[in-house]
């Protein structure tokens, strides 16, 4: 292992004990639609707004997109609920998700449809063990994922996702700053490599992306010699280093419906191809292996957390109430200051963008 990774084997050999099988909702049509027409009515009743991540199933992003809610990746999932003026938002991702509206909006009320839907990220990466090392070093700037818990969040000076995290990473380095990483190494070290940054890395992992294999995904490509190959960064480098293009969920669409190749090999969960397959109905999307010689498929591309999202378990907590996100309030106060510093950024960049075009 790199001297420059952080070890936390324990905590691996621990979050192998809770990976849930992977169990997506089965329903008849005659209860999906009763389900949908009541999830509709409970909505607007309530003032309430479903935000669904890209890696939920399609039903649940085809609701949130017919009753104004919005479907997305996790940052834009957190502004939107942030600006929305729903009294009620419905998150349909993993907890982490939820964690994080109601860090934005304290004042909202925000429902998750299995709280039991957590991350392997976030697991990996405890705040006990997280604050002992950042105490360890407090000489550097500590840069979180969003794949982690309200108390790491606590902990950062700033928070980052897949879709920004170069950019604050050089931003950094430019102000002359060394960084803790945490939790994914593979994305840490993807940035570092391509930002050139003083990194010190946290062992974490995504077990969907982990799963993708170089080998055999360089025998796919040899089979589709015209496919364009779209890889997420927590991928690990054998991987990255065949992509053709590297980004987040939203970056990984855009560029399937922006591309003019009408073929792709797609590393990333299985959930994005419903958005992938809307952008760009015409073009042909082949799953990136996770089998072969070399592989030990725990997911198989799909995330076992965000199958718990369902439309029965929606519709419950729509009229129970149930499955509230609760942070506490020292810990939210701190949590807030990463997460705004993350927003205002990504919005100052917006604005100097819009400014550029418009000169």
């Amino acid at each position: 292992m790199r001297s420059d990774v952080i070890p936390n084997l324990a905590i691996h050999q621990v979050i192998q004990h809770r990976v849930p099988p992977t169990v997506r909702e089965s329903l008849e049509a005659d209860e999906r639609d009763r389900l949908r027409s009541e999830i509709k009515q409970l909505l607007a009743g309530h003032n309430a707004v479903l935000v669904a991540h890209y890696y939920t199933d399609p039903e649940l992003q085809t609701l949130a997109d017919e009753t104004g809610g919005y479907v997305s990746d996790s940052l834009d999932m957190a502004r939107f609920g942030y600006e929305h003026p729903a009294a009620t938002l419905v998150v349909a991702g993993v907890r982490f998700m939820g964690e994080t509206a109601k860090i934005l909006n304290p004042e909202k009320r925000v429902l998750m449809p299995d709280l039991r839907a957590e991350c392997s990220l976030d697991l990996g990466c405890p705040a006990d063990a997280f604050n002992a090392f950042c105490d360890a070093h407090p000489d550097r700037t500590v840069v979180v994922y969003a794949n982690t818990s309200a108390a790491v969040k606590a902990r950062a000076d700033w928070m980052v996702t897949s879709g920004i995290a170069l950019d604050v990473v050089r931003h950094l380095k430019a102000q002359g700053e060394k960084i803790i990483w945490a939790p994914d190494r593979y994305l840490g070290d993807y940035i570092r490599t391509e930002t050139g940054a003083d990194m010190l890395l946290w062992n974490g992992a995504c077990i969907v992306h982990e799963e993708f294999k170089g080998a055999e995904l360089a025998a796919m490509k040899a089979e589709h010699p015209a496919a364009r190959v779209l890889v997420h960064p927590e991928s690990p480098p054998s991987v990255i280093e065949l992509a053709d293009y590297v980004g987040s969920t939203s970056g990984l669409i855009n560029e399937v419906r922006t591309h003019p190749s009408n073929e792709f090999i797609v590393a990333t969960d299985k959930g994005i191809f419903h958005k992938m397959q809307l952008a760009a109905p015409g073009k042909r999307l082949i799953p990136a292996p996770t089998a072969g010689r070399s592989a030990t498929c725990r997911s198989c591309a799909e995330c076992p957390w965000m199958a718990m999202n369902g439309l029965r378990a929606l519709r419950e907590v729509l009229a129970t109430g149930a499955n509230e996100i609760h942070v506490p309030a020292d810990i939210a106060e701190r949590a807030r200051r990463p997460i705004k510093r993350l927003l205002d950024f990504a919005a100052e960049q917006k604005r100097v963008v819009m400014s550029n075009n418009d000169a």
